[in-house]
């Protein structure tokens, strides 16, 4: 069966130069983050994950309305990538776009790159700076 040309991960090993995956979504986590659980990961963008080198590290910054983030389910599937060995960003309060105030604002951008450079450094000994 041939790759599907949509899906960049599906290149052959020795093409794939990536080091670290970070998703970093904005407010449409809510909506993917049940789809890379259930493993209906055939649609662009997130057959990467699917297709990802497991011993390579994956880091995931969700971010969503502050209902969607406190639902039940929401931590369920967070805890389910964490499970897969994926590295969470947690995401932080504050007033959102939406006008609510509290939890699912996604990391700031320096806590993002400070956390792919940890993770750069821990798992293929890449020089901090």
């Amino acid at each position: 069966m041939e790759p599907k040309a949509s899906c960049p991960a599906a290149a052959p090993l020795m093409e794939r130069k990536f080091h670290v995956l970070v998703g970093v979504t904005g407010s449409v986590a809510a909506l993917k983050l049940p789809l890379l659980v259930s493993k209906l990961l055939d649609i662009p963008g997130t057959c990467v994950m699917r297709a990802w080198d497991r011993s390579k590290p994956l880091l995931f910054c969700p971010a969503m309305n502050t209902a969607m983030w406190e639902h039940p389910i929401t931590a369920q599937q967070v805890d389910q990538l964490k499970a897969f060995g994926y590295v969470e960003i947690p995401c932080v309060a504050k007033k959102l776009v939406c006008g609510d105030e509290g939890l699912g604002a996604m990391a700031e951008v320096g806590t993002i790159v400070d956390k792919v450079k940890e993770v750069l450094f821990q798992h293929s000994g890449f020089q901090q700076s």
